[in-house]
């Protein structure tokens, strides 16, 4: 009997231990994989194993959500023993490269609270897709292509080599709307980027075939290292417009927006040394085609007067990525130290202009005083040798002032033996130190015409500042006409620049964009990596701004994408600008 009761007791022990097994929470965070590619996306799903309240999901720093949360729910039976799940999808695109955190997200379960485990994701450069005819994310991947072009592959060390980045667009498709995601970081370069004041398309082929073309984007760089440097690739966001199967009432075919992030493959150059052979000892690193010369402003002065030696060197190369050389004259002359001056250029070609150092020279005694010649250097990657320039010789005659005695005149050049500081009379002559000063005629002000009236002026002020202070009262309690009254100034603010360009569709345009994303930048906090149409609905609803304004704006954004590639009337034009004027407004108010 004691037997008997236990294995009852054993028994009743195993199905409470299953029961409380049974009766676990479960709450999980899974990703479809921990480390992906720049234009690649990421699949998360929180996953729990009973119904909650309140799910919370985190911010998702440093990604962009482009689909979900979704909502899927598995009910099961297996040997008599019920199961259920329950699951939310994300699906991420990264803003950038780097390492990430999935943070906690959390559920209310039973009156608990449940959170899930940090999960660490890692983002690298743009990666190779694999291929699939049957997606739609293929075709579109297939339609475009962004390629890197550089001038030279086998540049010397500070040699200008260009890169363009060329979007290729095959006339199947239209590009609706693109973003910069991932920008190269030229780490091993001196670069400038070169601003394109609009996008214009050409035709062009790539791989034989024939497409339309675009620069997106043109860079200067100077290699600042030898061997083989990699130059990153861009990475771009862009919504292509595919062609379906399908068409509309009238028989115009339909087409599909794909949202598709592409990158240009990387390139290697070589970069060649500079050659040891024949390197001069004043080259300091200057590499193109120069001139060099010293000029100055005077030949003759007396002494206390000044003069401005300028060395100057001018032409095409890395005009900013070396030293001048400096000026040499005898010890008694003061010298100043140089005013550096830069009048530069930068297109593709790379830097050109003039540089300059003036020095500033003042003599304090009489004499003849030479500027020695100076040398400069440079290699020409054109003929890969050495070029040196010599300046011409300055002979600065001090007409009158002081002697010094200590210095000693040999060939005509003097030589200073002893440094003494002597005063003279006219230590000071360039200076003017003679006034031409006028007497001051003196007139009696009691009981003029002046003094009465400043007597009567305050009596007719006070009635002036009643009647401003009135109307400016009634102004104030005007609250809506002041809402109506600021709202379009802020619009007309954003939106000078467009209006200024009426006349020009592409420039209209682009201002027009502009000047939308700068509106949403300093207002909503909306930055570049995240200007898209889901993070603007998103921002505006918790923003309370109605859904009508919301699709206003929308609209216009898409207007300025499609005048890209379509032809505007001025009529259109003039709309667009009174409906950005009505939209910016429309949001100031309801912020």
């Amino acid at each position: 009997m004691n037997k008997m009761k236990l294995k009852i007791y054993i028994l009743f022990l195993l199905l409470a231990v299953t029961q409380l097994v049974s009766a676990q929470v479960e709450f999980t965070a899974q990703v479809s994989k921990q480390k992906l590619g720049v234009n690649e996306r990421l699949r998360v799903d929180f996953q729990m194993n009973k119904e909650g309240d309140n799910f919370r999901p985190p911010a998702f720093t440093g990604f962009t959500v482009v689909g979900g949360p979704s909502q899927s729910v598995s009910h099961s039976w297996v040997n008599g023993k019920r199961s259920f799940s329950k699951t939310y999808s994300y699906i991420l695109s990264p803003s950038k490269r780097g390492k990430f955190t999935i943070k906690q997200a959390s559920i209310e379960i039973e009156g608990e609270t449940y959170k899930t485990i940090p999960v660490q994701i890692e983002v690298t450069a743009a990666v190779d897709k694999p291929k699939d005819s049957n997606d739609p994310s293929y075709v579109a991947s297939e339609s475009i292509h962004l390629v890197a072009e550089v001038s030279k592959t086998s540049p010397y060390l500070n040699e200008a080599v260009a890169v363009k980045y060329k979007l290729y667009v095959s006339p199947n498709v239209n590009v609706s709307n693109f973003d910069f995601v991932d920008n190269p970081k030229f780490a091993d370069f001196w670069s400038q980027n070169i601003d394109a004041k609009q996008f214009k398309f050409d035709v062009g082929t790539y791989q034989g075939k024939q497409y339309r073309t675009v620069v997106l984007r043109k860079s200067v760089l100077y290699p600042q290292k030898t061997g083989k440097l990699t130059i990153e690739p861009l990475t771009i966001d862009v919504v292509v417009d595919v062609p379906t199967n399908k068409r509309d009432f009238f028989g115009g075919r339909l087409y599909q927006s794909v949202r598709q992030k592409i990158a240009a493959s990387s390139r290697v150059i070589n970069v060649k040394s500079l050659p040891e052979a024949g390197k001069p000892a004043s080259f300091t690193g200057a590499v193109g085609e120069f001139d060099f010369n010293v000029t100055t402003t005077k030949d003759a002065l007396k002494a206390g007067e000044s003069l401005q030696a300028i060395v100057k060197v001018n032409g095409s190369g890395n005009l900013k990525l070396f030293e001048l050389p400096k000026l040499i004259v005898p010890s008694s002359l003061e010298v100043y130290e140089p005013e550096h001056k830069e009048n530069i250029r930068t297109n593709l070609s790379g830097m050109s202009g003039m540089i300059s150092d003036t020095y500033t020279i003042v003599p304090q005694y009489k004499g003849n005083y030479p500027i020695s010649q100076l040398e400069f250097s440079y290699f020409n990657p054109k003929t890969a040798q050495y070029h040196t320039v010599n300046s011409l010789k300055h002979i600065i005659e001090v007409l009158t002032g002081p002697t010094n005695s200590d210095v000693v005149m040999n060939n005509d050049n003097p030589v200073v033996e002893k440094q003494q500081v002597l005063s003279g009379n006219n230590q000071f002559s360039s200076f003017h130190t003679k006034a031409n000063l006028i007497p001051m005629q003196t007139n009696q002000f009691f009981k003029s015409n002046l003094f009465w009236c400043l007597l009567l002026l305050p009596l007719l002020i006070i009635p002036i500042a009643l009647l401003v202070v009135k109307r400016k009262a009634l102004i104030a309690n005007d609250v809506e006409g002041n809402k109506i009254k600021k709202a379009d100034r802020l619009a007309k603010k954003y939106l000078s620049e467009a209006k200024q360009n009426l006349n020009s569709k592409e420039q209209f345009y682009e201002s027009l964009h502009k000047s939308l994303h700068n509106y949403l930048k300093a207002k909503l906090k909306i930055e570049t990596v995240e200007f898209s149409k889901d993070k603007i609905a998103t921002v505006f609803n918790e923003n309370s701004i109605d859904s009508t304004t919301t699709a206003q704006f929308i609209d216009l954004l898409e207007a300025c994408n499609l005048a890209r590639f379509t032809p505007m009337s001025s009529d259109a034009m003039q709309q667009d600008y009174e409906k950005a004027k009505q939209v910016i407004s429309a949001i100031d108010k309801a912020l």
